[in-house]
């Protein structure tokens, strides 16, 4: 069983909505935050940079109450290709991760764990 689907199963089991990332395509960050807004399904006004990223990842709103785990297996690719891009991206979906967190600032029915299973 892949990495990513093993995760999105375990989210899947604890009542949380899993959301993949299809990690072949994220080798810029163009295709990376295109990857990301298709597994999240963002609304066509996302900006396609990082600030809009961390807008719409402590946003949620079109998508259910609950826990949204967004899973990227295969984040190497881009760490390999694109290692600023990488590092950028990874900045951004930890500080949402965190204002969306239990403790975090934006709490509301919403929250967001990110998992990088390899």
């Amino acid at each position: 069983m892949s990495a990513g689907k093993d995760a999105a199963d375990k989210a899947f089991a604890r009542g949380a909505h899993p959301h993949l990332i299809d990690g072949a395509r994220t080798v810029d960050k163009v295709s990376t935050l295109e990857a990301i807004a298709e597994a999240l399904s963002f609304p066509e006004y996302f900006g396609k940079n990082l600030d809009a990223l961390y807008d719409c990842l402590t946003d949620l709103s079109w998508l259910p109450p609950g826990e949204h785990v967004l899973i990227w297996a295969g984040s190497s690719a881009l760490k390999e290709h694109d290692p600023k891009a990488y590092l950028a991206v990874r900045s951004v979906l930890s500080d949402a991760q965190r204002a969306l967190g239990p403790s975090g600032d934006r709490t509301d029915s919403r929250r967001l764990t990110v998992v990088l299973p390899d």
